[in-house]
């Protein structure tokens, strides 16, 4: 299945919701919950990252996280278990964040084989230089897991080489920094999807900084899907018992939104 239920997942009538956890935050089983959650919400995909002790890409939300997670005694072993775990109930599309040295210390073919084998449709390594992706490519290749690139402000003149090849969805950032929330978004962002669309027939997901329904309203007018990371994060760190309701009160308003869009765009 794997690639295939992820193309699926951008193939419905309705623009892709994208909902993004850590693994293991703040346990094993409210990790579980969590992406279940969103599930029930309507997110067409989870990101489910795997903590890393440098995480580069992401701002102090998800990085409190990761050390939530790592206090839990997570591992990339543990991740897959804990995907293993959803699989039991839930078909929602899954990819993962993983930073390259994680994937490098637990093998290249062992990592993508455990992928297929557990049931991830895509990869994102944010830390991968597009120098070094052909080291990674034919294990993903092998193993039937996307391999899902990221374009950013400062990458725009390498896009045509950076998406070649794609076959999950492109990951966008829209803007210059880490993750977080965000109340501007970057304002070259459509010429940014308009040379992506030149080089490449993928899907066009915008993440980085989205947490209100306007913004992915916005976003989905102009994209594919819509990524939201560190909002998530922000419920699942109160730690309460209404959690897992409370995301998925939010993935239902977030994906609303988009829908409506839709629509409109449909008349």
């Amino acid at each position: 299945m794997t690639e295939q239920r992820l193309r699926e997942a951008f193939g419905k009538q309705h623009k892709t919701f994208i909902g993004f956890v850590t693994a293991g935050d703040p346990t094993f089983d409210k990790s579980v919950a969590s992406i279940l959650a969103l599930d029930a919400g309507g997110a067409d995909v989870v990101e489910v990252g795997i903590p890393f002790s440098d995480p580069v890409a992401d701002g102090p939300v998800i990085q409190d996280a990761d050390l939530r997670a790592f206090a839990a005694g997570i591992t990339t072993t543990k991740v897959f278990e804990l995907v293993e775990e959803v699989r039991r109930k839930s078909d929602v599309s899954l990819v993962l964040l993983v930073y390259l040295n994680n994937i490098f210390k637990y093998g290249y073919d062992r990592f993508f084989s455990k992928c297929k084998q557990v049931g991830i449709d895509g990869v994102i390594i944010p830390d991968l230089p597009m120098e070094e992706r052909g080291e990674v490519l034919p294990f993903a290749h092998k193993y039937q897991c996307a391999l899902i690139p990221l374009v950013s402000p400062t990458s725009a003149k390498r896009i045509p080489q950076i998406v070649q090849g794609t076959t999950g969805f492109v990951y966008v950032v829209s803007s210059m920094g880490v993750t977080g929330v965000r109340s501007q978004l970057d304002s070259n962002l459509e010429d940014m999807i308009a040379a992506i669309r030149n080089s490449t027939d993928a899907p066009i997901a915008v993440g980085f900084g989205i947490h209100t329904p306007e913004q992915a309203a916005k976003i989905a007018a102009i994209a594919d899907g819509v990524i939201v990371g560190s909002a998530i994060v922000k419920i699942i760190a109160q730690n309460t018992a209404e959690t897992s309701k409370k995301i998925t009160e939010y993935t239902r308003k977030m994906s609303k939104a988009i829908y409506k869009i839709n629509r409109e765009k449909s008349l």
